[in-house]
């Protein structure tokens, strides 16, 4: 009996085994993969959505003649984007790594010291909105002599109806001259992330 029981135990744990297989993948077949699996923003959605807020920055008519306007090369303060999502895991780490490494990538700006970026960033104190107050932005610009700051916030509205959910992300970005108290360039993307529940029998 107990060697019957072992055999079974073994057949099992084999078979599961068996069944496992991995591969690597580029990041556009993960991300169709990934949407076999879950609704949620992946990392696809991130490197997707920060493109398009650069690519919106170079046809902004704002910040095109904020940069005609500029001598040299305007020292940046990159502040945290925001997660107003309702879902805690929502990777936001990886969206603030995204845009600091592509606008650094682009190098049109001076980015503040990353040292002094965490140390202030600590004290910053923000608003419902996500968004930091203005008279600390001026005060912090002041200290780090930055000429300009980036906010941004995540929002996310979902629509659900008999096991069918739309999620509505919104990826906000505003460019703010800390000088002069003016807004440069305000920006938006969406990402909407379509599932059935009731097509896989959850």
């Amino acid at each position: 009996m107990k060697s019957t029981l072992v055999l079974l135990l073994s057949a099992m744990i084999f078979t599961s085994c068996a069944s496992f297989k991995a591969e690597r993948v580029d990041a556009k077949t993960s991300d169709e993969k990934a949407m076999g699996i879950t609704d949620n923003w992946v990392a696809e959605d991130t490197r997707q959505a920060v493109a398009k807020i650069l690519e919106q920055m170079k046809t902004h008519r704002g910040y095109q003649k904020y940069m005609k306007k500029f001598r040299g090369e305007p020292k940046m303060f990159i502040a945290e984007v925001q997660n107003s999502t309702s879902e805690a895991y929502f990777p936001i780490d990886d969206m603030n790594d995204e845009l600091l490494n592509e606008v650094s990538a682009r190098g049109e700006f001076v980015l503040v010291d990353a040292k002094a970026r965490e140390s202030i960033l600590k004290e910053l104190t923000y608003q419902n909105d996500g968004m930091v107050d203005p008279n600390s932005a001026k005060s912090i610009g002041k200290q780090l002599g930055a000429d300009l700051m980036i906010f941004g916030t995540v929002y996310m509205k979902p629509e659900k109806r008999d096991g069918k959910t739309l999620k509505e992300y919104s990826v906000n970005i505003r460019l703010t001259d800390i000088e002069k108290g003016i807004e440069v360039m305000r920006t938006r993307t969406r990402v909407y992330k379509y599932s059935d529940k009731k097509s896989y029998g959850w």
